[in-house]
C-alpha cells in the first residue's frame, strides 16, 4: 500500500493567532467553513475547543462519500500545528499555521495522508483522490479567508 498525499495552502490575512483562534472552535465556527455540498451531518461528539475535540461527518468528494470520526490532536499545545486523526482508518488531515507578512497573515497547509488501496483501485485513488480534495480543500480555505476578512 501506498501514501496518498493531498495538500492546498492559500494565504490567510490575519495573524497565526487569530487565524488558530478560529479553526480550534469545532463547535461554532468550523462549520461555516465546511461546504455543504462536501461535508453532512458535521457534529461535535466530545469538547469542540481543540485537543481532544471529536467529530463526524460524512465527506463527498469525488463521487465517494464516507464516514469519518476525526479526533484532533495538538503537537504542541496553543502551537501552529493541528492533527485530525480518523479514529477508524489512517487518515491525518493536518493545519499547519506559518506566519507571513510581518506576522499580520498566515500561511494555511492543509494536509491529508492516508495508506492507500493496493492494486488497480489504489491507482485510481493515487491519481484522482488528491485531486479532488485539493479543489474542495482549496474551497475550505477560501471560506477560512472569507470569515477572517470580515
Amino acid at each position: 500500500m501506498a501514501q496518498v498525499v493531498a495538500q492546498t495552502e492559500r494565504l490567510v490575512a490575519a495573524s497565526p493567532q487569530r487565524v488558530r483562534a478560529f479553526l480550534v472552535d469545532y463547535q461554532n465556527n468550523r462549520p461555516r467553513i465546511l461546504p455543504a455540498e462536501y461535508f453532512r451531518d458535521y457534529r461535535v461528539e466530545q469538547g469542540g475547543d481543540g485537543a481532544g475535540t471529536v467529530i463526524s461527518y460524512r465527506l463527498r468528494a469525488g463521487g465517494r462519500e464516507r464516514a469519518y470520526r476525526m479526533r484532533v490532536e495538538e503537537p504542541t499545545e496553543g502551537g501552529p500545528i493541528l492533527e485530525e486523526r480518523d479514529t477508524g482508518s489512517s487518515l491525518v488531515t493536518t493545519w499547519t499555521l506559518s506566519p507571513a507578512g510581518e506576522g499580520e497573515q498566515t500561511m494555511v497547509s492543509l494536509t491529508s495522508r492516508w495508506e492507500g488501496a493496493s492494486g488497480i483501485g489504489g491507482f485510481f485513488e493515487r491519481m484522482f483522490a488528491p485531486r479532488a480534495l485539493r479543489r474542495l480543500y482549496g474551497e475550505v480555505l477560501e471560506k477560512l479567508s472569507a470569515e477572517l476578512r470580515v
